[in-house]
């Protein structure tokens, strides 16, 4: 804290939250845009500023000043990855970056500019323009002693001489120094410029601000308190191999695979690192380019990226997907470049086998199977069934590809359990335990009132429950879509159920498409889900019931709107 402040470069992209929602969301940030965190403006175009927006003003404010405002949510993580480029731009012309936030990033002066040709000023010319042709990113740079003076330099474009940040700094008013809080203090002591704060005692700044207060004195007085951290860029881990006469042999791609994964492998290993997910390119001698990406649940050996590269080089080449005897086409030429990228990277460390053995050969040889499967006819053709959240069984299921994420796409609520007083329905050795209203019922009861919502807990810990869902056992066979169906009482009239939830009588055929009818021996419901009712344009209301038939079979039926429809089969 006692050396000189270093001679400072930082590169400033103004309005970064708004050009970051324009490069990841097509917002365009020509238009009156603003970008709102906790209700208040946080960053505006340059429109909307013409308008009268001004950062910390609270939305409804904002949006009065220019009712033609586009909003936009907060979101650091998505302006981090839409900076991303631009710092990569900058380690192209010179080493050493830091990134301070998103929209800044700073480096030492002395290096640039001896290599760019010894002024300053060329340097953050070449810096400038070097971004806005790479990443077509407009930007700002200044040059001073130290980051802080750096930063504010950079608002005005401005290259502080050695030696006169402080008197830079004087003239600038205490709201500079971003910590509103200390500002509005100090603008009640009297206190309004950074020479003003900067010209009291350390001291006494230390005894009345604290910690803070005192850091700020430092930074007012153009002395920083820390030194730059540079940016340390990532590994590039990828391997390319190109070749003079054109791959369209498989057993040629299989020999080029094998080296180029010892290669990848060799790579990761020099940095402790191994692979679970792999991307595959290939490009062909007419340009054609192919991608694909295999995802898998444990560490990717040497063998192991080889064989699956291989499969991919099979499957391309060979041509064919095995569906309905189809053969897609072939690359239009042999393949003359090989990347293998490794999208998916962690410590050698960090996988471990199962306590009872269940990533040994046999699962591993299983795994190498569907995924050699995979690269034959594609990743969605061997999927996983995932469980997880909703009202009926179509809802609860998900369907992923084998080796992706196992991860619900809605959250679970816990087993279900019989309600007090609930009906057994049992049928030929099936059991459920259902709560039926009486069919009379005059109460209409929304999906949030159901009989059978789930507690919401589980272990102590909160999960959403899901009002209208059936109880288990859940059913065996989930129809991918719906069967037009018929039930009819036992006088041979149809079956209604009312807005109130009366049934007109009790079922007593079903008849399934064309088919002859079924008689029911035992049924129970309905079970009403009355979905998004506050939105008329995607309400859904529908009842369920479960139904056992003379021959032994159990259907779950629903009906809505009058339509009776068979949704999955009881085993």
């Amino acid at each position: 804290m006692t050396g000189a402040p270093v001679r400072t470069l930082l590169l400033w992209c103004p309005d970064w939250p708004v050009l970051a929602a324009e490069i990841v969301d097509g917002v365009p940030a020509t238009d009156p845009v603003v970008v709102l965190h906790a209700n208040r403006v946080v960053a505006c175009s340059e429109r909307a500023r013409a308008e009268g927006v001004r950062r910390g003003l609270r939305r409804r404010e904002a949006q009065g000043r220019c009712p033609q405002l586009t909003v936009v949510d907060h979101d650091p993580g998505r302006d981090a990855r839409a900076f991303e480029p631009v710092v990569a731009a900058v380690e192209e012309v010179a080493a050493g970056v830091e990134v301070l936030r998103p929209g800044a990033c700073a480096l030492a002066a002395r290096g640039p500019s001896r290599y760019l040709g010894g002024e300053e000023a060329a340097a953050a010319e070449r810096i400038v323009e070097h971004v806005a042709q790479t990443c077509a990113v407009e930007s700002q740079v200044g040059i001073a002693d130290g980051v802080f003076a750096a930063g504010l330099a950079a608002r005005g474009g401005r290259i502080v001489p050695p030696g006169e940040s402080p008197g830079f700094l004087a003239a600038l008013p205490v709201e500079a120094l971003g910590r509103p809080a200390l500002t509005d203090l100090l603008r009640r002591l009297g206190v309004r410029t950074l020479g003003d704060f900067a010209a009291l005692p350390a001291g006494d700044v230390l005894a009345r601000f604290g910690f803070d207060g005192a850091l700020a004195h430092r930074l007012a007085a153009g002395r920083d308190h820390r030194s730059l951290a540079v940016r340390q860029p990532p590994a590039d881990l990828t391997v390319t191999a190109d070749y003079d006469e054109p791959l369209d042999r498989v057993d040629a791609a299989a020999f080029a695979a094998r080296m180029l994964a010892e290669q990848l492998h060799e790579r990761l290993a020099g940095y402790g690192l191994a692979c679970t997910r792999l991307g595959i390119e290939a490009v062909t001698a007419h340009g054609q380019e192919l991608h694909r990406v295999w995802r898998h649940d444990g560490l990717l050996t040497a063998a192991a990226i080889a064989d699956r590269v291989r499969w991919q080089l099979d499957g391309w080449l060979s041509g064919s997907n095995g569906r309905g005897g189809a053969r897609p086409t072939r690359p239009t030429a042999g393949i003359i470049r090989l990347r293998l990228v490794p999208d998916g990277v962690l410590a050698q460390a960090g996988l471990q086998p199962g306590l009872w053995g269940e990533t040994g050969e046999e699962r591993e040889r299983a795994h190498r199977a569907l995924s050699r499967v995979q690269g034959i006819l594609g990743p969605e053709a061997v999927v996983t069934a995932v469980l997880g959240g909703g009202r009926s069984p179509a809802d609860q299921v998900r369907l992923v590809p084998w080796g992706d994420e196992r991860r619900p796409a809605r959250p679970g609520p816990p087993p279900l359990l019989a309600e007090p007083g609930s009906q057994p329905l049992i049928h030929s050795g099936w059991a459920q335990t259902v709560a039926s209203p009486a069919p009379d019922s005059p109460t209409r009861r929304k999906a949030s009132e159901s009989p059978v919502a789930g507690s919401g807990r589980t272990g102590g810990a909160a999960v959403p429950p899901w009002p209208g869902r059936l109880p288990p056992p859940a059913p065996a066979v989930v129809l991918p879509t719906p069967l037009l169906a018929a039930v009819h009482d036992a006088a041979g009239e149809p079956v209604a159920v009312s807005a109130r939830l009366a049934v007109s009588a009790a079922p007593a055929r079903l008849v399934v498409g064309t088919g002859r009818p079924a008689e029911i021996v035992g049924w129970a419901g309905p079970w009403p889900v009355d979905e998004r009712w506050w939105a008329p344009a995607e309400a859904r209301r529908r009842a369920r019931f479960q139904v056992c038939l003379a021959d032994g079979a159990a259907l779950l039926l629903a009906v809505e709107g009058g339509q009776w429809l068979v949704e999955a089969v009881y085993d």
